[in-house]
């Protein structure tokens, strides 16, 4: 029970790592420049990125930019309102990977982000990041507690992300004029994402926890991050793209 425990905590703690390199490399880095981190703290979220969950970076950058540019309306990969919320929390990967096949998507939204010789040699290889992340757990652990792990963090990765788009367009509150909502518990197991709101409201800002009760730990990764001089932020605070809704009742 104490060794299954283990593997337990093991895989939420690589849950936990994924989700870091996701919302801070991936989404408000590379999708949104929010930010900018220097080439070494880059190359390690690429690495943590292809042996925890193999995603194509430039791919998932794509499918976002593109959820940006058509929210819950047509064309939208995963909209709730357009397909249901429940569609798009089982069937999220589903909805991803056949927009990430989407050549015209990827050219359109994902053009400054050329495959490079890292991307040809290692990164643009799923499962043997995969498959690596997967054998260091087993190395560790023995074949039994590594899969377990692995199925934990795998199964934890895949549900989370995928309610930052279901439930984080159909459950929660819209202090801004979107579609978006803030989930409070969401927030906490993506290290911030669930204040989708937020993030709509103001899609290039690096923090999305805009108010001090607001847990986003992201953001605090990346103050880390620039206390050591590895990241830079675009903006001090938030530029809203529209007023919020106590604004526009107080106007």
């Amino acid at each position: 029970m104490t060794e299954l425990l283990l593997a337990v905590i093991v895989g939420l703690v690589v849950f936990q790592i994924a989700n870091l390199a996701t919302t801070v490399y991936m989404h408000r880095a590379a999708a949104h420049k929010a930010l900018t981190l220097n080439r070494p703290l880059t190359f390690g979220f690429r690495f943590i990125t292809w042996v925890t969950v193999g995603i194509k970076p430039r791919e998932w950058v794509a499918v976002h930019r593109k959820h940006h540019a058509f929210t819950d309306v047509e064309g939208d990969p995963h909209s709730p309102k357009v397909l249901g919320w429940v569609r798009v929390q089982l069937t999220n990967v589903a909805l991803y990977r056949r927009e990430a096949r989407n050549d015209v998507t990827i050219a359109r939204y994902a053009k400054d982000m050329p495959q490079d010789r890292w991307d040809r040699v290692l990164f643009d290889r799923a499962w043997l990041g995969l498959g690596l992340g997967i054998s260091f757990l087993i190395f560790l652990f023995g074949p039994l507690l590594g899969l377990i792990a692995a199925a934990v963090h795998m199964s934890t990765y895949l549900m989370s992300n995928a309610a930052v788009n279901a439930v984080g367009h159909r459950f929660g509150k819209r202090p801004y004029e979107n579609t978006a909502t803030n989930v409070l518990w969401l927030a906490l197991i993506t290290a911030g994402e669930g204040w989708h709101n937020n993030h709509h409201a103001a899609p290039t800002s690096a923090r999305i926890g805009f108010k001090k009760r607001q847990i986003d730990f992201g953001w605090w990764a990346i103050s880390t991050f620039r206390l050591f001089g590895m990241a830079r932020v675009r903006h001090a605070q938030p530029v809203l793209v529209g007023r919020s809704l106590e604004e526009q009742v107080a106007a």
